[in-house]
């Protein structure tokens, strides 16, 4: 794409993407030659640029995005990938894929085949949100002032319609899964084997595994519960080797969330594999079902745990790989939320501003007063039932 032609106001994942594993490939000292305009432009929609030399800008983008990855390995493969790590900017890209399958312990042609293009993809989710959320403020990285976004967390309290003339309140967060807070049950999307993906992949459930880890003074895993506890209730159950109807809600511990307000965890499985391929199919019947389950399942721990759990976040069931659109799967979560009004607070989680748009608009949703807050505001929880 020619930077004299206008570039698109929306950043898609996948063109981002492509053109991350551009400067993998080629490294940051030729990124001037680099035909990179979506890295381009989002690098300027980001305040407090250092300068107005644009591989600066995008690169100061890029550290941006790795250091919101977080400190563990996902965070450490993505430097040495794309140059970020001290003594790796002048390294050609097969010592630096070395350097970051080294940090997994694997051979680096299992890294290139499958970590690598995870940790790349979350370096382009990354960009994506920090280019939709704005916002920034310098934060000290290394040796020098980085211009690192504040992650721009937002909550929006809206109305929304519920029939016979009533509307029923709904928290919208805008912000990654992992930094939701104060909600007792975060409602995930899984496959029909309750298999749970590996940490550093980018779904929405490898998210919340990844929070849910538990680790050392380190920073490194030395437990992985909601996992093993997803593993325990297949055994249990008798399907560790086999899938689960459709729409099937699981229950687990939420690991190190709880610290966070999180308490359990609702795996409901919506995605089912096709045979033989990476793809899945999602049907918006099955989140449906699964949406109605997960609330007959809060009713009953409503009972048996202390104290009990009142609020309940879903997250944008099966629009993932599952390929259903954020209005789909939304509308398709509603009609169960909606019946279930009065008795619980109800809380829905997305990534990024446009997608809270359009499901602000698909729902009808109207705000409500203070409804509008960012920063600390949702991260630390809404007050309403946290239990």
């Amino acid at each position: 794409m020619d930077m004299q032609q206008p570039v698109r106001n929306h950043l898609d994942v996948t063109s981002v993407l492509g053109e991350v594993k551009a400067i993998r490939r080629e490294g940051l000292l030729r990124l001037r030659d680099l035909r990179v305009p979506l890295l381009r432009h989002a690098a300027v929609s980001v305040p407090g640029a250092l300068t107005d030399s644009w591989p600066i800008e995008v690169e100061q983008l890029l550290r941006a995005a790795v250091s919101s990855l977080g400190g563990d390995d996902l965070r450490s493969a993505a430097e040495h990938s794309l140059g970020l790590a001290s003594g790796t900017r002048d390294r050609p890209a097969a010592e630096r894929r070395r350097r970051a399958a080294r940090v997994y312990g694997v051979s680096v042609e299992r890294f290139r085949k499958f970590q690598e293009e995870m940790v790349l993809a979350q370096v382009a989710e990354q960009v994506c949100w920090i280019a939709g959320a704005g916002g920034g403020e310098r934060h000290r990285a290394g040796g020098g002032n980085v211009p690192l976004p504040a992650p721009h967390l937002q909550h929006r309290l809206l109305a929304v319609p519920a029939g016979a003339g009533r509307s029923v309140p709904l928290t919208l967060h805008v912000h990654p899964v992992e930094l939701l807070r104060g909600v007792d049950i975060v409602v995930s999307p899984t496959n029909t084997h309750l298999a749970l993906p590996e940490m550093y992949k980018a779904s929405v459930s490898a998210s919340l595994r990844r929070a849910g880890a538990v680790r050392d003074a380190a920073g490194a895993v030395v437990g992985d519960p909601v996992h093993d506890e997803l593993v325990a209730w297949r055994r249990a159950h008798g399907v560790l080797y086999r899938s689960v109807p459709a729409g099937t809600v699981v229950p687990t511990g939420s690991g190190a969330l709880r610290e966070r307000g999180i308490r359990r965890i609702y795996h409901a499985a919506v995605a089912v594999p096709r045979v033989g391929t990476n793809d899945y199919d999602v049907l918006s019947r099955d989140v449906a079902v699964a949406a109605s389950r997960a609330l007959d399942l809060l009713a009953e721990e409503h009972a048996l745990l202390s104290p009990p759990p009142r609020s309940v976040c879903f997250t944008v069931l099966g629009a993932g790989r599952g390929r259903l659109s954020a209005e789909e799967s939304v509308s398709a979560v509603w009609p169960a939320m909606a019946a279930a009004a009065g008795s619980r607070d109800f809380h829905l989680v997305v990534r990024r501003p446009l997608v809270a748009d359009a499901v602000t608009e698909v729902l009808g949703g109207r705000p409500l007063p203070g409804g509008a807050e960012t920063a600390g505001a949702c991260c630390a929880g809404t007050g309403r039932g946290s239990g």
